[in-house]
């Protein structure tokens, strides 16, 4: 009687060792977990020299079709801006096309509107590639963004990157009267 005994709680150890690991396992994928979308933003160098400016897209999954708008509110521009230099991250692997690009004034949206262009900005868009692989994109408005009560913003039609995580852009103007551009903020986006 003792030997059978032990011979079953040998068995119940043994499928306790194979059950619990493959139920823990196997229960994410029969339970279609939803995404919880936070309202927090990670941000490296969260100092004071670094401003986090506002930005919409469509879709965050990779590989999809995407608009990213990446905006410039008044708060955000201190004078009128003759030039605007986005600086692209190195692992944002996606296609840049001129005829993609765009700025204009933008509606930002929010709980009852959406976002989109009011007034498509007339633009020389220029994308730069170094000899390190690090592309930025300069934007020459024909006439000085002006420092009033409007948005405005970069409109990129892209693919998103293959590869998840944490995109951080960053953001230069150069001011009316001055020769060399000030940092004006950066953006991070999520691509899940």
């Amino acid at each position: 009687m003792l030997k059978r005994t032990r011979k079953l709680a040998l068995n119940f150890k043994i499928l306790k060792f194979f059950l619990i690991p493959t139920v823990l396992f196997s229960t994410p994928f029969f339970n279609k977990i939803q995404n919880a979308n936070a309202g927090l933003e990670f941000q490296w160098n969260q100092d004071s020299s670094f401003r986090r400016l506002r930005w919409f897209q469509r879709e965050n999954t990779r590989g999809l079709r995407n608009t990213i708008y990446f905006f410039f509110r008044p708060s955000d521009r201190k004078t009128d801006l003759l030039k605007i230099n986005l600086g692209i991250p190195e692992t944002f692997k996606s296609t840049l096309k001129n005829e993609k690009i765009s700025f204009c004034k933008v509606r930002i949206g929010g709980f009852e509107s959406r976002t989109k262009c009011l007034e498509d900005i007339p633009a020389d868009i220029e994308i730069n590639t170094d000899e390190s692989g690090l592309r930025s994109l300069n934007v020459y408005p024909y006439s000085p963004i002006p420092s009033n009560k409007d948005s405005y913003a970069i409109v990129l039609k892209v693919f998103n990157p293959r590869k998840r995580g944490l995109y951080q852009f960053h953001s230069y103007g150069q001011p009316k009267g001055e020769t060399s551009s000030n940092y004006l903020g950066s953006w991070t986006i999520t691509i899940d």
